[in-house]
C-alpha cells in the first residue's frame, strides 16, 4: 500500500473506473502464465485501487480527503498488526 499512489488514483480516477480496472487485474491473476512477481505487482495495484475506491466513498459521505486517506492507511496497518 502506497498512500501517494492511492491519493493519485483518488484524484485522477472515478470510483467506477477504478472498479473496472480492478476487475481486469483480477482476471489477469487467473492467467496460468502469471508469475509470482506479476501477482505481487498486481496485488499491490489492486490494494491501491481499492483504497482509492474506499477514499471516494468516505469523501462522498462527508469525510475530508486527508482523513479518508489516513483512515484507510490506519485500517490496513491495523490489519497487518493483527496478522
Amino acid at each position: 500500500m502506497k498512500l501517494p499512489v492511492i491519493r493519485q488514483f483518488y484524484q485522477q480516477q472515478s470510483a467506477e473506473n477504478l472498479e473496472k480496472a480492478v476487475e481486469v487485474l483480477e482476471s489477469f491473476c487467473e492467467f496460468r502464465g502469471a508469475t509470482e512477481e506479476d501477482l505481487n505487482v498486481v496485488g499491490e495495484l489492486i490494494t491501491n485501487m481499492l483504497g482509492a475506491v474506499e477514499v471516494h466513498a468516505n469523501v462522498q459521505n462527508g469525510m475530508s480527503e486527508k482523513d479518508a486517506l489516513n483512515g484507510f492507511a490506519q485500517k490496513v496497518m491495523g490489519s497487518i498488526d493483527k496478522a
